[in-house]
């Protein structure tokens, strides 16, 4: 599937009770029928005699204000030089999330539980730890995840080269013994050393502070951003598993996503770890404080696009670091004056201003009101035709859904094995990101690769776990009993065995191909356009080389 595709809009509105209120983590959707594509700015509401006050001291104005400050332009959208000059295969754009470090601290930590879980444990290596990644993707394109492991090596729907990777008592193994930290010293790694309290995300965390970075390294986002909650399923024991009706699963981990919207590329993660300790306080302003977490790496000029959970007390703040904000507001909330709020017709709109801020009612039918604020817009630009939408909502209905975008496309091709270990689940969400932004990379550096299918990113799976897969194979000293599999292992040893493919030297950049041929003379790599042919008369009465 191709990265920027977007999944319809269900038509979907917010509701707006007496408190306004949605619940703290609804994601609001107000899409109306009927929207046109032009706007013009809405006649001006009879003037007041004085200025809106709201209840937080906020003063605003019903005619537009001139800006504060004025907005940055941003870095080039797309594939950064960093990553450029590291990706030229399929493979090289996972393993850039993924690097070799992450794969060794793995396979030590794997290592260390495998000799205490198994007596006749065989040591694991990045090799093998990456042709377990490459299983669980293949797994994932076949649409495995409830299939049982059993089924995937000898069952009717088997495929030939699971065996062919590994034998499946091997594959069980090491999805047992599979590790990111050593357990033993668990206990001693301390959140900080103020507070004391042991860190619950310690089985993984120090494998995830070095994914997590990596991602924004890759990719410069387009203008607007977008901060929304991920739920990671886990129905396993967990101390900060969270139930989320409004989700599939209901139960999980929480992630604070940042993402892109023209691409719904994942640029920063963090998890939601719940109370410090049962008898602590909740956090005060927490929407808040993540969005300012997720937006630290960010350069001026974005804008970031965020639900009510979100909103309150945001905008000044994003300001002062030059980032804009889009994003809806509860009824309730102190910075909204109450001459928004009043009862007014259907398809109406009434603007507040300030020189900070634009916030917008509108009612889109009897008995509804919705709220918005916007650091971007600066006047009261609505459709030229009925629903008579703002234009801040237009806006706000285009890019509020590039997380959950991201949510279903990793959920369709899922990696993620069934599980009662929580760090299972996030090593999944882990594979799952990182393959999902590799192809954006991919398409990035290489549009023209699958243009025209449908179906490019199964395709991008399909190739990215055979290459991760195919060293594991060359090197295997046992061929698998099944016909199938010992076919592909004999064929892929085989090709292993010829002279290494390299990239034409003499080819533009852009259009290099991999081939095998070489020059007799200088050993460099050509590709048939730039060799000649001799033949076998002329070639004896060439000089010795």
């Amino acid at each position: 599937m191709d990265p920027t595709f977007k999944p319809p809009d269900d038509g979907n509105e917010v509701e707006s009770d007496g408190s306004g209120s949605n619940g703290e983590d609804s994601h609001e959707e107000i899409e109306v029928e009927g929207a046109a594509s032009a706007s013009v700015p809405q006649q001006a509401p009879v003037p007041l005699s004085h200025d809106w006050c709201s209840k937080s001291g906020d003063k605003w104005s019903s005619n537009p204000v001139a800006p504060s400050i004025t907005p940055n332009p941003i870095p080039m959208p797309g594939v950064t030089r960093h990553a450029q000059s590291r990706i030229q295969e399929v493979e090289d754009a996972f393993l850039y999330f993924l690097s070799e470090e992450i794969l060794n601290k793995i396979a030590g930590y794997t290592n260390l539980e495998g000799c205490r879980r198994y007596q006749n444990w065989h040591p694991t290596d990045t090799v093998e730890i990456k042709a377990l990644v490459g299983v669980q993707l293949l797994a994932g394109v076949f649409r495995s995840r409830g299939e049982s492991s059993q089924s995937l090596w000898s069952g009717p729907n088997n495929r030939a080269i699971f065996s062919a990777v590994m034998s499946l008592k091997r594959f069980q193994q090491l999805l047992g013994a599979l590790r990111f930290d050593d357990r033993e010293d668990r206990v001693s790694r301390l959140r900080g050393a103020l507070a004391g309290d042991p860190d619950k995300f310690a089985p993984i965390r120090e494998i995830w502070e070095m994914w997590v970075p990596r991602l924004a390294f890759g990719f410069n986002p387009g203008e607007r951003v977008c901060v929304d909650e991920q739920l990671v399923a886990i129905r396993g024991r967990c101390s900060f598993r969270q139930y989320m009706p409004s989700k599939p699963a209901k139960y999980g981990l929480k992630m604070w996503v940042l993402c892109d919207v023209e691409t719904s590329y994942a640029l920063y993660i963090q998890p939601y770890l719940g109370k410090a300790s049962p008898s602590a306080r909740p956090e005060k302003e927490q929407g808040k404080r993540v969005v300012l977490d997720l937006v630290a790496g960010l350069p001026r000029g974005h804008t970031v696009t965020t639900d009510n959970f979100f909103t309150r007390a945001l905008g000044k703040e994003l300001l002062s670091h030059g980032i804009l904000l889009l994003g809806t507001l509860r009824q309730h909330k102190p910075e909204i004056p109450m001459e928004l709020k009043k009862i007014r017709p259907q398809n109406s709109s009434l603007f507040g201003f300030n020189d900070m801020a634009t916030v917008v009612s509108y009612i889109p039918k009897k008995g509804k009101n919705i709220f918005l604020l916007s650091t971007k817009h600066r006047d009261g630009a609505t459709a030229l035709t009925p629903p008579y939408k703002p234009a801040i909502i237009t806006d706000y209905n285009k890019s509020k859904g590039a997380v959950d975008t991201l949510d279903q496309l990793v959920g369709t091709y899922t990696s993620r094995r069934k599980s009662n270990r929580w760090p299972m689940a996030v090593w999944g969400n882990i594979l799952d990101i990182s393959a999902y932004n590799a192809l954006v990379l991919w398409l990035g550096i290489d549009p023209r690769w699958g243009q025209g299918k449908l179906h490019r990113r199964r395709l991008f799976l399909e190739q990215l776990g055979t290459a991760l897969v195919r060293e594991q194979i060359a090197r295997r000293s046992r061929v698998p009993r099944a016909p199938n599999s010992s076919a592909l292992v004999l064929s892929t040893q085989e090709a292993a065995s010829r002279p290494s493919k390299a990239r034409c030297y003499m080819c533009p950049v852009k259009k290099r191909l991999r081939c095998s041929n070489q020059c007799n003379i200088c050993k460099s790599t050509t590709c048939m356009e730039h060799s000649v042919r001799v033949c076998c008369t002329c070639i004896d009465n060439l000089p010795q080389i």
